[in-house]
């Protein structure tokens, strides 16, 4: 057994040793590298939870939302009247774009991950799309320039997707309290527990100080989650009060394996700590490769890399599957460059291969 491998077990880490990291397509394992999943898994707690609760399958969620909620809040320093249960992105996007009216303007960085704005565009929202800066970060600066009396919220993503960067703490937390006297901001922290400052960058800060921000998380990343399909958002009394008298955040609409699952992996307290210690030790030896090679990449603080092979997407993509690894899709205007999850030791290993196939051969 790998030695990294080894540590992972004492640690709790290794349940994603891979049956879980491959789906068969045909005769071929493919590594799956492109989603940006959790490659360890959940707590091993969940698995038992989820066994357990399989005989009130027939049972709606009950007084286990209400207790979810809870945690949530408490876990979040907040009270339970501001937390809206389950991944709303999609319906925020929805009513946000209805209530703003045809021409209702969004404001995202692209590329970008679009559900919010994307779900306005269908009801007659604006889409106001910024380019990320030089560095692949949220250009704060052009998107205050873009702010105006018809912008109905700004979404940002905090690590970045694709490009997994992070602003600078300082500037993120006084843009997000200028930016919100103007229009309301939402961000999506889906990738902050993989971060060097998890309690340093959330915007969770500004929200407490008063600002007019929501924030999105998710337990599909580091909680190892994703075939569940379960998050929340954060926000002011009021803004959660209205959102539920619109239909927002139903507690009994969840998933009752989900909120079981979830529920069990809050019981387990160190879990998020030895998933951030074992991916930042795998992004650090990603950066040293690429850094060795002379290869262009982001300062990732996210599950994932994105570098630049200069050469284009599908040649890249199509290399990458011939090794048997399915990597992220293509991330315009940037076409050259690719997203690769971090996956486990010795996938990154066989991703790292293939990068160094095709820099030798450019």
């Amino acid at each position: 057994m790998h030695k990294f491998i080894a540590f992972l077990v004492c640690f709790g880490l290794a349940t994603g040793v891979r049956a879980q990291s491959s789906s068969n397509l045909g005769q071929k394992s493919i590594v799956q590298l492109s989603l940006n999943e959790n490659p360890y898994g959940p707590p091993a707690g969940v698995n038992q939870a989820i066994e357990k609760e399989l005989k009130q399958l027939a049972r709606y969620t009950g007084n286990e939302g209400a207790e979810l909620v809870a945690a949530i809040a408490k876990r979040e320093g907040v009270d339970p009247d501001q937390i809206i249960p389950g991944e709303i992105l999609d319906q925020l996007g929805l009513y946000l774009g209805l209530k703003g009216g045809p021409g209702g303007e969004f404001i995202y960085s692209v590329p970008g991950y679009p559900v919010l704005v994307n779900a306005a565009a269908r009801v007659g929202g604006r889409v106001v799309a910024v380019p990320l800066s030089d560095r692949k970060e949220n250009d704060l600066i052009a998107i205050a320039g873009q702010i105006n009396d018809r912008t109905q919220a700004i979404f940002l993503v905090n690590p970045h997707n694709p490009s997994g960067t992070v602003s600078d703490k300082q500037v993120f937390h006084a843009f997000l309290h200028e930016a919100s006297k103007r229009a309301l901001v939402i961000i999506d922290e889906a990738y902050l527990e993989f971060t060097d400052d998890f309690t340093g960058r959330t915007a969770i800060t500004n929200l407490k100080q008063g600002d007019n921000v929501m924030v999105f998380r998710t337990f599909a990343k580091a909680y190892g989650l994703a075939g569940l399909s379960i998050g929340y958002a954060v926000a002011s009394k009021p803004l959660v009060a209205y959102l539920q008298a619109q239909g927002l955040g139903n507690v009994h609409d969840l998933n009752r394996l989900s909120v079981i699952a979830t529920l069990a992996a809050f019981r387990d307290s160190t879990f998020i700590s030895r998933v951030n210690q074992a991916i930042t030790a795998e992004r650090a030896k990603w950066n040293t490769v690429l850094d060795k090679l002379g290869i262009s990449h982001t300062n990732s603080q996210a599950n994932f890399v994105y570098i630049d092979l200069q050469k284009p997407y599908e040649e890249v993509a199509a290399r990458f599957t011939q090794q048997g690894i399915q990597i992220g899709r293509a991330f315009a205007p940037y076409n050259t460059w690719v997203r690769i999850t971090i996956g486990l030791p010795e996938e990154n290993v066989k991703a790292q291969a293939v990068v160094r196939q095709l820099w030798a051969s450019k």
